[in-house]
């Protein structure tokens, strides 16, 4: 579980990023996070892995404050939470074997990870994950010959093969087209349902998140003005996270 208890980040510039943020998110859920740019979605999504540090509250995760973890807590608590960006934070000029392996650095010493040792199972792992993400046919081949649908895949199953139980993905179909996203989404619910990891998303389409998450959380200017199940996510509600300006051109996204 994790659990957010009167969280708040301030910038340097003043600027509130989160307020006062307090709720709970369940082993297996599918959350999509959704509100306008500068709502505090990226904010909230690397808080939970403390890319961002909080300035005030507490981020529990499965009963250990993360806020308050110290280096070698942190390292051990990340091992457990993977994280998918949307410029797929790849080494394009390694192998998709290279770039999935490297889910496994935070389970070896610094040593171990800078000479590139990895046990027979971790080789195993990187098989059974590409063959997970239809990607088995890739292993040798460099990242950067892929397509950009077929990096994502290659990011997903670098958090399979960290054995991650919290999958966080910050936008990851913001650049992609719109068949490749509805198969980069089909592939992180397929992966929350059979697997039963947690995926919190940050999403700028609204239709994205109605369809495949089972919990939509809205934001707007840093609080959490909506928190409820995609048949609840109505127009009003829609219009209470993003304004009227939201239907005016008849779209239903941002």
């Amino acid at each position: 579980m994790i659990e957010f208890k009167d969280v708040s980040k301030k910038y340097p510039s003043g600027v509130m990023g989160l307020k006062g943020i307090s709720l709970q998110i369940g082993d297996g859920e599918f959350v999509s996070i959704i509100g306008s740019s500068g709502a505090g979605k990226s904010t909230f999504l690397r808080s939970i892995n403390r890319l961002n540090d909080i300035t005030d509250g507490q981020i529990i995760i499965d009963g250990q404050s993360i806020t308050a973890a110290n280096k070698r807590q942190l390292r051990k608590l990340r091992r457990h939470i993977g994280m998918i960006f949307q410029t797929f934070n790849l080494v394009k000029k390694s192998t998709v074997q290279k770039n999935v392996l490297s889910g496994r650095l935070g389970y070896y010493s610094t040593f171990k990870s800078l000479i590139g040792w990895f046990s027979k199972k971790d080789y195993e792992l990187v098989k059974d994950a590409l063959e997970r993400v239809g990607l088995s046919d890739k292993l040798h081949h460099r990242s950067d010959q892929l397509s950009g649908g077929q990096q994502q895949r290659v990011s997903i199953a670098r958090t399979l093969v960290q054995q991650a139980s919290i999958i966080l993905a910050d936008e990851p179909v913001a650049s992609l087209d719109p068949i490749t996203t509805q198969k980069i989404m089909a592939d992180l619910r397929k992966i929350n349902q059979e697997l039963g990891k947690t995926v919190i998303v940050n999403l700028h389409s609204v239709e994205l998140a109605r369809k495949f998450s089972t919990r939509i959380i809205g934001l707007k200017s840093g609080e959490v003005v909506f928190d409820g199940s995609p048949v609840e996510a109505t127009d009003e509600v829609l219009t209470r996270i993003y304004g009227e300006e939201i239907f005016k051109d008849g779209e239903d996204d941002a």
